[in-house]
């Protein structure tokens, strides 16, 4: 049993954790984290958006170099692809974040303990080994879950990370695939399957619905999906995967249609299985203390995270609301406010979401098919980025704007971007929406010109009244 007694042990240093953790040291806590991997920053730092991010950007500078600089009087020979220093310079990436979470935990005493983390009690946590043993204990006035998600696997199909492999071993491939077969066509999917196609292999999307992207607006997806098509991906909607078998000559898929049909056969040389991700709470002792899950397989919690147990409580992937990682680290940063006597709260009707492709696609707030399922009457206000003068001048004018705001009140209720800088873009919509501005209010502030956000004034100024440049 160690000496000490701990405000907060937090089980799991993923976005969600590590963010809690200081935000609880700075709000005066003594605090100590337990973690199963070797470094801090859980999926997301190590295996998911960091080193996924890095190699889009990479895969996108090579797709560039090759086919789009022409137009730039710039004129280069045929690139060549040096994948092995395109990993090194992803695990360096990756390498130099998690270490940024080491120091961040130094600089704020946080106290850090490496095996998985198993409540013993309401009061105490076991760290434990690899082997299973218990290396020590740790007694604590609050336990805080924060152990994330996990790839949802897929019957018949048993990924080895190696021909058939799941995002993680989708970042650690040593060759280009000749033909890569991704099966589930979300956000996971369509980013690494355009990384891959971008490096040259041939790609095709396996998915069950009869759409890519589910969630998204189902304008934005159409376009979004001849998008993708223009750039080489192939897709096969309507579709389920029952068998995967790996040989001598790569993957046998037995593909069969989702509404019943008879069933083909696909060859491949790795699978990517996408298929989503769920929430991982085996081994926590939920079950030896009494945390009770929600029917969805999550850790039910109240408005203030707190589980059905008092003085345990959870965020992030294993909770409701989506499975992101910004969304984590903001129900982190509430809860341990809330700890301290404050008034901590997260939106989650307000999350942006993005997909990192090129271009990219970002979200916040309702979908034009949300709003007519609840019956809100609503505006429409759209700015293509073919009339914005930077985007012209950037050569990245795909894509378009779109503002959706309530007819009565004019207040915004959802914004849809499909374009290259839709990420960022998203950023100022989730702020305008928080401070439940309309869409004048986004048509009325003055926009930097030339920048690409004048598309989104333009697209709120459409859905107010009238927009200036079209």
């Amino acid at each position: 049993m160690a000496n000490e007694t701990f405000d907060l042990v937090v089980i799991g240093a993923g976005p969600g954790g590590y963010v809690a953790a200081i935000r609880a040291a700075q709000l005066g806590m003594k605090v100590a984290v337990v973690e199963k991997r070797a470094t801090f920053g859980g999926t997301c730092l190590n295996v998911g958006c960091i080193p996924s991010k890095a190699l889009l950007q990479s895969s996108h500078l090579f797709e560039e170099a090759g086919h789009d600089l022409a137009v730039h009087g710039i004129l280069l020979e045929a690139p060549r692809l040096d994948l092995a220093q395109m990993m090194k310079r992803k695990a360096e990436v990756v390498d130099a974040t998690t270490k940024g979470v080491a120091f961040l935990f130094r600089k704020n005493k946080i106290a850090s303990f490496q095996g998985t983390g198993r409540i013993e009690t309401a009061g105490s946590v076991a760290v434990v080994g690899e082997d299973g043993a218990v290396k020590e204990t740790l007694a604590t006035k609050n336990i805080l879950i924060a152990s994330g998600s996990e790839v949802m696997p897929l019957p018949g199909v048993t990924v080895d990370e190696k021909t058939i492999v799941s995002s993680t071993g989708a970042l650690e491939l040593s060759v280009v695939p000749k033909h890569m077969v991704v099966i589930g066509a979300g956000i996971i999917g369509l980013e690494l399957g355009s990384v891959w196609r971008r490096l040259g292999a041939e790609v095709t999307v396996v998915e069950f619905l009869d759409r890519i992207a589910p969630g998204i607006d189902d304008e934005v997806t159409k376009q979004f999906q001849r998008s993708l098509q223009k750039q080489g991906l192939k897709f096969r909607l309507g579709s389920k995967v029952t068998k995967a078998e790996s040989g001598a000559d790569g993957v046998t898929l037995t593909v069969e249609p989702a509404k019943g049909g008879a069933a083909e056969t696909l060859q491949a040389d790795v699978v990517l299985v996408c298929i989503g991700r769920r929430p991982f709470v085996e081994g926590l002792g939920l079950d030896k203390v009494g945390v009770k899950l929600t029917g969805r397989g999550r850790i039910a919690v109240d408005g203030h995270f707190q589980t059905s147990v008092p003085g345990i409580y959870a965020i992030g992937d294993v909770i409701d609301g989506p499975m992101l990682a910004h969304k984590a680290s903001e129900d982190g940063v509430a809860c341990v406010e809330t700890l301290a006597g404050q008034k901590g709260h997260v939106n989650w009707d307000l999350v942006p979401s993005i997909v990192y492709t090129q271009p990219e696609i970002a979200w916040v707030g309702k979908t034009e098919e949300q709003l007519k399922t609840a019956g809100v009457a609503y505006k429409v206000g759209k700015y293509p980025f073919t009339a914005d003068p930077r985007s012209r001048a950037n050569g990245a004018t795909e894509g378009f704007v779109k503002v959706l705001a309530d007819k009565a009140t004019d207040k915004v209720l959802g914004v849809h971007i499909m374009g290259a800088e839709a990420g960022t873009m998203i950023a100022e919509a989730a702020l305008a929406m928080e401070f439940s501005a309309s869409a004048e209010d986004i048509g009325r502030v003055c926009h930097a010109h030339p920048t690409v956000n004048e598309a989104l004034k333009e697209a709120a100024l459409a859905a107010w009244e009238k927009p200036i440049h079209l």
